[in-house]
């Protein structure tokens, strides 16, 4: 018994016939290539007779030779010579078979299955044939750069990599699967099939009076041109529009690896545009920071915020001065105050890359944390050393914004009525009326009366109204500190990252106030045409929300409503106000659609929420990657920047960060 079954039922027991058959056939093959056999039947006694006669003939040629060595020309002797003769003649002429040169790149264009380009991606068909060598290096993702015979370059990206048969064969068979099963694991032989590079064309790269630029793919390489990769930093930064200066975001990567090149340093920088060379700096067109918990998103909201503080960056005005920009960063974990310290995590090694790379780092010195007074709550920071600054809501604010009076959500019919009740309230107590003396105006059957009987409004939405103002969490308003009025100049300064805390407030309506009440705050002023606070208006400002999806969602109520339209109206005007939202959430599908769409540029990171990755709309090659993403690596998607990347971010951080 053999693998490859029993034969033992086949042991010859014909093998006269066989040896007849075999007789036969041999005659028959001798007599169709011209030789000595008869076409008609030889009976076996005469071959017999034959073959006896010619034996002896030849042993006696050979006993004469062999009686004889003058003679040099018997029979065998001169057969042998004759053989070798005819040998030397049939011998080649041997040549040297080394390949001329030096292989380039990794592969050749392929046209076996079609070469095309085509305005149409499902159409364009571009392949390349990976050599033997080169495939185990070869990844999804990869750049890679084809010349053309003009000195032009086609730089394309690897989509797709297959293995297809070298030659026409079925190897799903037993035979072959039980030979594979029993060979070791590396034991490949890559010439038995092709590897084959589905590309992507991205752009066209040619010299213009010595600049290396892009345009679209307008043409098809030539068949059998060599596909190399793309190590060349001019190239691949041209290649995907990445610009050469402006705000760093990280290293490019390729499957969480750094891209490398033969420059130094060996990583391609990406950065955002932050001039106005080409429109308005990218800063106030919005930016959204997604990413799940463990996701790395803090560490590197803090880096990329640590560059827009950087002491060279600033931005024109109107009246043609160059101003810092100011950074105001809402805080519900109680994490941002720490970049005004260095990161002891640091070392010198660190700090000669970021020196190297024009990167800011290290502790923001003018870094403030104005910590809201919010009833009996307290505010302990032994994680970092900034400055502290106390202050509160004053009610006073409530006067343009009546959503902050009430707790719950108002309807259509409500939401009037407490704009009646506040117009009448202020009026009487003019802007120094507090929370406590209006909900005594309001707990005043009086009013209630007056203003049913009048048909302004009805008593049930006057009960309504009062139930809700009254709901408000306690120690909101006016508490024992500095109103944030009173405080502008200090909480909007250029150059300085001031940071709102609201770990400590455990009411969340408490928090959600406050932080409306200072975010519309800034907005207001900045939209406004007669601004009660030049110093935000004259400032460029950038606007920082972590967890924006608890404050800027869409809902239902009035006060929600208003509360979009207010940062929608923001982020449509942002450009020309010099102001710019930098919004950092874990669930970018509760961010309100009428913000989201005004935000540029989305920096993503490991989501691993279905929802939020359709919502977030990038690419979907790149969207299919980001539940794989380790912590640090993220996918960049900036239209008016660069084609979408990734990359990987900076492993230190460039401040402190973690409680440790």
């Amino acid at each position: 018994m053999t693998d490859l079954g029993d034969f033992s039922d086949f042991a010859g027991d014909d093998s006269d016939d066989s040896s007849d058959a075999g007789r036969d056939e041999q005659a028959e093959t001798a007599a169709g290539n011209g030789g000595s056999a008869r076409s008609e039947s030889v009976s076996e006694p005469e071959s017999a007779t034959a073959a006896s006669s010619a034996d002896a003939d030849r042993v006696d040629a050979g006993r004469d030779g062999r009686d004889d060595p003058d003679d040099g020309g018997s029979t065998d002797a001169a057969g042998a010579t004759g053989a070798t003769d005819d040998a030397d003649d049939l011998q080649f002429d041997q040549y040297d078979a080394d390949p001329v040169g030096d292989e380039r790149g990794v592969g050749a264009i392929a046209v076996s299955q079609g070469l095309r380009v085509s305005e149409d991606p499902d159409r364009t068909a571009l392949r390349a044939f990976v050599t033997t060598g080169n495939r185990e290096r070869v990844r999804l993702g990869k750049y890679l750069v084809v010349p053309y015979p003009d000195d032009e370059l086609l730089f394309c990206r690897i989509v797709g990599l297959e293995y297809a048969q070298e030659f026409q064969a079925d190897d799903a068979t037993e035979i072959h699967a039980r030979r594979a099963m029993r060979r070791p694991a590396d034991e490949f032989e890559e010439r038995d099939f092709k590897f084959m590079a589905e590309l992507e064309p991205i752009a066209v790269l040619f010299s213009d009076r010595g600049d290396l630029k892009r345009r679209m793919v307008d043409r098809v390489p030539k068949p059998q041109a060599t596909v190399g990769e793309a190590t060349d930093a001019t190239q691949i930064k041209t290649g995907l529009k990445i610009p050469e200066a402006g705000v760093f975001l990280g290293h490019l990567s390729v499957g969480g690896e750094k891209v490398r090149t033969a420059a130094r340093p060996p990583t391609i920088d990406y950065r955002l545009k932050d001039d106005y060379a080409d429109g308005d700096p990218l800063v106030f067109r919005h930016t959204l920071v997604a990413g799940g918990t463990g996701s790395g998103k803090t560490h590197a909201s803090k880096n990329i915020l640590r560059q827009y503080l950087a002491v060279e960056r600033s931005y024109e005005m109107d009246d043609g001065r160059e101003v810092q920009a100011a950074v105001v960063q809402f805080d519900p974990q109680d994490e941002y105050a720490q970049m005004h310290d260095d990161n002891p995590a640091a070392d010198a090694d660190d700090e000669r890359r970021w020196e190297r790379e024009g990167i800011a780092y290290g502790g923001h010195d003018d870094t403030v944390a104005f910590v809201p007074t919010v009833g009996n709550a307290t505010y302990t920071a032994a994680h970092h050393d900034a400055e502290q600054i106390p202050f509160t809501v004053p009610f006073s604010m409530v006067r343009s914004r009546p959503w902050l009076a009430a707790s719950a959500g108002l309807n259509d019919n409500q939401y009037p009525a407490l704009q009646t009740l506040l117009s009448r309230f202020f009026d009487q107590y003019g802007n120094g009326g507090t929370y406590a003396e209006f909900c005594s105006f309001l707990d005043d059957p009086a009013l209630k009366e007056e203003l049913d009987e009048s048909g302004r409004i009805h008593e049930a939405t006057y009960e309504a109204v009062f139930r809700r103002v009254r709901g408000m969490p306690d120690g909101v308003f006016d508490q024992d500190a500095r109103p944030i009025t009173d405080l502008v100049e200090q909480f909007v300064k250029p150059g300085r990252l001031s940071v709102v805390p609201t770990y400590h407030v455990s009411d969340s309506r408490a928090t959600e106030t406050v932080v409306l009440a200072l975010a519309s705050l800034l907005v207001d002023e900045k939209l406004s045409s007669d601004p009660r606070f030049p110093r935000i208006a004259d400032t460029p400002l950038l606007v920082g929300m972590d967890e924006a999806h608890n404050f800027l969602a869409d809902a239902d109520t009035v006060q929600a409503r208003q509360v979009v339209g207010k940062f929608t109206d923001a982020a449509k005007q942002g450009r020309k106000e010099r102001l710019g939202l930098f919004l950092i959430t874990q669930d970018p599908q509760d961010v309100a659609e009428s913000v989201f769409k005004q935000v540029n540029t989305k920096v993503v990171l490991n989501l691993g929420d279905e929802d939020a990755i359709k919502s977030v709309n990038i690419p979907p090659a790149l969207a299919e990657k980001v539940p794989y993403m380790e912590t640090g690596q993220m996918v960049v998607y900036s239209p008016d920047n660069s084609e979408p990347v990734e990359l990987l971010g900076l492993p230190t951080c460039l401040t402190r960060h973690g409680r440790g």
